[in-house]
Formats: C-alpha cells, sequence, structure tokens
C-alpha cells in the first residue's frame, strides 16, 4: 500500500486488514480461499473494480480460483489481481548466478507458486525456498527489531544458503518480511540482493492501468484513503503506522 500510494498517489485507495483471521500463513487452501473470497466480496461491495491481493498466501492459495470460479458470478468486469505473477515475472532479471532464494510463509511455500511462475519466464533459473513461520509473528508482537529476532532470522538464512550456495538474490515473499530488513543485513552474506515486492507491485500496476485503460477510467481519482480492519481498531492503527510510514485512522468491519 505505501508503495503503490507513493506510485499513484492520485488514485483513491481503500485497505482492509482481516486481522481477525490473520496470519494466513499456516492456514489450509479451503480456508484461505474462503476468507481472501469473503474480503474480494467486501471490496466489491464497496465499489472497488479493482483489487489487489497484498497478501501472498492469499495470491498462492486463493487467486486462480477467484479468477476462473468466482468473479464471472460475482462482477465479471472487476478484476482481482495478486503479488506473485508481476515479482516472478522480472526475477529472472536480477540474478547472475541463476540461482534466486524464496523466504516466505508456510503457506506459500507449499503451494509452489513462486517455483511454477518464476519457470514460465526465466525457465534456466533455480528456486530454492524456505519457510519462516515464526517472522510474521515477530512482527506483528512488535518483536522484529528486538534480540529475540535474530536467532530465527540467523536460522532461515542459513537453512536456505545450506539448500545452494550459489543464491545471489532473496525475495522477501511476504508483506511483513521487509520490517524485518536490519536482522537480514546482518545475515544475508555479503554481495547477496535482498528483494522487497512493494515497489515491483506497484511498478507493475501502473503498467496495468496504462496496458487497460478500461479499467484505469472506472479508478476514482480523488487522492483519498480509507483503512478498515476486521479487529482492534487501536492494534491496527499502531501496526500499520509503522508499515505506512504515517498515522491513520482504521474503522472496524465485520466480514
Amino acid at each position: 500500500m505505501k508503495e503503490i500510494v507513493r506510485r499513484l498517489p492520485s488514485y483513491d485507495f481503500i485497505y482492509m486488514g482481516d486481522n481477525a483471521r490473520a496470519p494466513y500463513g499456516n492456514r489450509s487452501f479451503d480456508t484461505v480461499y474462503r476468507y481472501t473470497l469473503e474480503c474480494v466480496k467486501w471490496f466489491f461491495e464497496q465499489g472497488c473494480p479493482l483489487v489487489i491481493l497484498a497478501c501472498n498466501t492469499a495470491s498462492a492459495k486463493a487467486l486462480r480460483t477467484i479468477q476462473q470460479n468466482d468473479l464471472e458470478k460475482l462482477n465479471p468486469a472487476n478484476r482481482v489481481l495478486g503479488v506473485i505473477r508481476p515479482t516472478s515475472e522480472i526475477m529472472g532479471n536480477f540474478t547472475k548466478s541463476g540461482s534466486i532464494g524464496i523466504l516466505a510463509t508456510n503457506g506459500t511455500v507449499q503451494s509452489g507458486s513462486y517455483a511454477i511462475e518464476i519457470n514460465k519466464f526465466a525457465p534456466d533459473v533455480k528456486v530454492v525456498q524456505e519457510a519462516c513461520p515464526m517472522w510474521v509473528p515477530l512482527v506483528e508482537n512488535n518483536e522484529y527489531d528486538k534480540q529475540g529476532a535474530d536467532y530465527f532470522v540467523r536460522k532461515n538464512i542459513e537453512n536456505l544458503m545450506a539448500k545452494d550456495g550459489d543464491i545471489d538474490t532473496i525475495l522477501l515473499a511476504c508483506t511483513h518480511y521487509p520490517l524485518l530488513m536490519d536482522k537480514l543485513v546482518k545475515y544475508v552474506p555479503q554481495g547477496i540482493r535482498i528483494l522487497s515486492q512493494g515497489e515491483i507491485v506497484a511498478e507493475s500496476l501502473a503498467k496495468y492501468l496504462v496496458n487497460h485503460p478500461e479499467m484505469e477510467v472506472r479508478c476514482t481519482k480523488k487522492g483519498s484513503r480509507s483503512f478498515y480492519t476486521t479487529d482492534s481498531e487501536e492494534d491496527f492503527n499502531n501496526h500499520a503506522a509503522i508499515f505506512f510510514g504515517e498515522q491513520v485512522k482504521a474503522r472496524n468491519v465485520e466480514l
């Protein structure tokens, strides 16, 4: 959201965090699909013609089914996009060794989505994955900059590099992980590029709107920002301020 707003400041944005049921990372495919579909329906009810699933797990476990099975019934003129495809399209551009590391939730890793999608655009690139189930809880509990986070970050980085010492590019395939960047820089070997998705997704969205003028004209442009959460407004506001870089005021919504 932060990077998309920075790239497309004139557009109106509604952000909804399903904090009451997050994190999605360890939930089953069926559960993630059901939760995500409920969120998409809510956005459509608010008048949003274009919905971005900013969650990698939702993009991996729910996006395709929603696009193929539900969109026609809900509103065939609307669109739902994810974050895995735009990231995968350009990942091959960053590696010289031909080996990329993916740090993600259990759900994203188990789906195999990054390996499948990157292979479509860069078939010669090797994709090595490492699930980091403790990273989201560390961020959610404001422990991401504390000493205890070092153990888990170091452990997962060592696990990843042990799988392939030729990795020269690492993707942070979860919205929470960039907040651990100070820890990552400490434990990722020098010379390895660490990529977060914000700027990649924002640039991809800007290109999408250029290439789809029929959607672009449906997106209103008053520069408004609205935030919603399915859980505590106060808790959301505190966390969102860290991610978004400024104070926000959310309203509660029940799905």
